[in-house]
């Protein structure tokens, strides 16, 4: 939805002012350019990609439209679930949380947050790094382990944003390649009257102005829409793996899921006694 408010209030407001300065409307549309430019700069960015960086890039541009979806409920739910799995490990031992890790689609406490459950990156996040633990009985290496993973997710979810972030650096100059272009194809009619001419160089800054338009306006905000969304994602893995640390250093539930809560941002962050009540419910 603020994607497209976004691009409405962009394109609103450059024709909006191109109309108070009495500019002539059908001028600016030119398909002509628009094939040049953007057909240009998706095949450059196609050539410099590999099968899987484009395929990173279509999988993230759901992010475009959509919303990461972060919210003080969300993290209330995950410090909730953490809770039960420390509550348990730490009533029955470590052992007793074997079934719900292994198969967490059978469990009792995954199932009774859906939302989690659904999500296989942070099932799995939390799963596998238990799973150490239990396996091993040594919490020297897991904080290690979770940062080793972390690291991992965050060049991943970087290289879509970077590769949009490159495609539009290339819109100007496929801009100036297209107006180039109309210039070519204006000397071709010098002899025309002044207006003729006039009509025919218009046309061909047009392409200058669609790739700064497009670079500035459409593909370089989406390439920052999809690295803010994945910061936010990579904000609430750290409150999981700070939860996660302080009960395998041997913290009781409440101060495990207090160091989560801390790690929460402002914005999303509970009070301890919005917490407190989520655990007891």
């Amino acid at each position: 939805m603020f994607a497209i408010i976004g691009l409405v209030v962009v394109f609103g407001s450059i024709l909006a002012g191109y109309l108070m300065s009495h500019g002539v409307l059908h001028v600016l549309w030119q398909p002509a350019e628009l094939i040049i430019i953007l057909g240009a700069a998706i095949g450059a960015f196609i050539v410099s990609s590999t099968k899987y960086s484009l395929g990173l890039v279509l999988k993230n541009l759901k992010l475009v439209l959509g919303d990461p979806g972060m919210s003080k409920a969300k993290y209330l739910d995950v410090l909730g679930l953490l809770n039960s799995l420390f509550v348990k490990m730490h009533r029955e031992g470590v052992i007793s949380i074997e079934q719900d890790i292994e198969k967490p689609e059978g469990s009792s406490i995954f199932n009774k947050y859906p939302a989690i459950a659904k999500d296989k990156h942070t099932v799995h996040f939390i799963g596998d790094t238990l799973r150490v633990y239990l396996t091993t009985g040594d919490p020297n290496e897991i904080d290690s382990l979770m940062e080793v993973d972390m690291k991992s997710m965050h060049e991943e979810e970087s290289i879509a944003p970077h590769s949009i972030g490159r495609m539009a650096e290339s819109l100007p100059g496929m801009g100036i390649v297209a107006a180039v272009l109309g210039v070519v194809l204006t000397m071709g009619k010098i002899s025309e009257p002044p207006e003729v001419l006039g009509h025919h160089i218009g046309a061909a800054l047009i392409g200058t102005f669609i790739g700064i338009l497009f670079c500035y306006g459409v593909f370089g905000p989406m390439g920052a829409k999809i690295e803010q969304a994945n910061h936010e994602h990579h904000m609430y893995f750290a409150v999981i793996k700070e939860a996660v640390a302080a009960a395998i250093r041997g913290s009781t539930p409440i101060i495990a899921v207090e160091y989560g809560r801390r790690a929460i941002p402002h914005t999303f962050r509970p009070t301890f006694a919005e917490m407190e009540e989520k655990l007891k419910s």
